[in-house]
């Protein structure tokens, strides 16, 4: 992977991150680092599952991939807030 895939990897995993944290209801208490890692790693999988469906490179804004990493970005976001809850 090359420098720039890592960059657009960090910023939409920023973005990712950040949407997958809204859509959890609530207050999270996780930090922003861990907002960014859990989104990073939802880009990554999320664009993984994408391709496996066949549904990673459609005409115009892949919606589905989108929301397929969101929704990764989600789980994440509340799995990590439930192991940090129970410290």
């Amino acid at each position: 992977m090359e420098i720039d895939g890592i960059i657009s990897a960090i910023v939409i995993g920023i973005v990712i991150g950040v949407l997958g944290r809204l859509v959890v209801p609530g207050r999270q208490r996780i930090g922003i680092l861990w907002t960014i890692l859990v989104g990073i790693a939802a880009a990554l999988i999320g664009s993984a599952v994408a391709a496996a469906f066949g549904v990673a490179d459609t005409g115009g804004v892949d919606w589905v991939e989108w929301l397929i990493q969101i929704g990764l970005a989600a789980l994440g976001v509340a799995a990590l807030d439930r192991t940090k809850a129970g410290r």
